[in-house]
């Protein structure tokens, strides 16, 4: 019969101590973020009464999520959730999990909405993007009737998509959400379903050089969808055909903005510039590294 360790003070113990043995750099904030998951305590209760016994089948699977985080699966993967521009997103391996950095594509794209906007957001994955935006359009800014497209390559990325909208704008069968928001998703390769001209289309799409992928955190080449990953030799694939395929797309005036890469920046701006954009900027993220490039579309700038 398997022992039982019973207290929480040393279930937690223990898992951080098999956390820190498989390498997991943060070990007891990991252990400790299961413990909240499956026991639902808080740490104020913790502290006061770490001797409380834990039952079986809590501490059973306390230590099974141990394991998959030993084996370096994703927090996110396991409890099913991300927390994203103060806002929880469902996740799973058909998506990529949201980044703290990609929020500053959300802020930038904020800092431009107006009502009435078409918006679309390419490589939508979670909905993150696009459901942040009108979201915080709606409940920061105030706007009313936001209206948007996600488009997805993958048809289990856009399922992800529309759970997230269902559950976070309360989203009706038609589209509209209770709170006035609509976020509709779609499955195409980029463009592919575009059937209007946008005012804003926001992307992170896949920028890492295939190369790369191999150096990868586990966490990330073995766990993240290789296809939300590869931007192709040089990173710079879906750069180049979004630009491109774009001015068919956007409204003249309108907004084009991109998650990119550290050392993409130069590369990016220059592809927008050569695709019509103009007042081209890069904005930097948190770390100091460049994280975001847009333009706003001029026709002139392509005659």
């Amino acid at each position: 019969m398997k022992q039982r360790i019973s207290n929480l003070q040393k279930i937690y113990k223990e898992g951080t101590r098999l956390l820190a043995g498989a390498g997991i750099e943060e070990a007891g904030i990991d252990a400790w973020y299961l413990l909240e998951y499956v026991t639902g305590i808080t740490r104020a209760a913790y502290y006061a009464h770490p001797e409380t016994e834990l039952d079986a089948d809590k501490e059973d699977a306390y230590f099974a999520h141990i394991g998959r985080r030993a084996r370096r699966e994703p927090l996110q993967h396991i409890t099913g959730e991300q927390e994203f521009m103060g806002y929880s997103f469902r996740v799973s391996g058909h998506v990529l999990i949201p980044r703290q950095d990609t929020e500053i594509l959300v802020e930038e794209a904020l800092k431009v909405l107006a009502p009435g906007m078409r918006i679309l957001d390419m490589c939508t994955g979670s909905g993150c993007v696009l459901i942040s935006i009108l979201k915080a359009g709606r409940e920061r800014l105030r706007m009313e009737r936001l209206e948007g497209t996600g488009s997805d390559i993958s048809p289990e990325a856009v399922a992800v998509a529309e759970y997230n909208a269902a559950r976070l704008l309360g989203r009706t069968e038609t589209g509209r959400g209770n709170n006035g928001c609509c976020a509709r998703f779609c499955t195409g390769d980029l463009f592919e379903k575009a059937e209007e001209r946008y005012d804003l289309i926001v992307s992170n799409p896949p920028y890492i050089r295939t190369e790369e992928i191999r150096k990868l955190q586990r966490e990330v080449r073995l766990h993240d969808p290789y296809i939300a990953l590869d931007g192709k030799k040089d990173g710079l694939y879906f750069y180049r055909r979004i630009t491109a395929e774009s001015a068919a797309y956007i409204a003249e005036g309108g907004y084009l903005m991109f998650e990119i890469g550290h050392d993409q920046a130069e590369d990016v701006c220059a592809l927008l510039e050569q695709s019509g954009y103009a007042d081209v900027f890069v904005k930097k993220d948190l770390a100091g590294l460049d994280r975001i490039a847009g333009g706003r579309y001029n026709r002139k700038c392509t005659q």
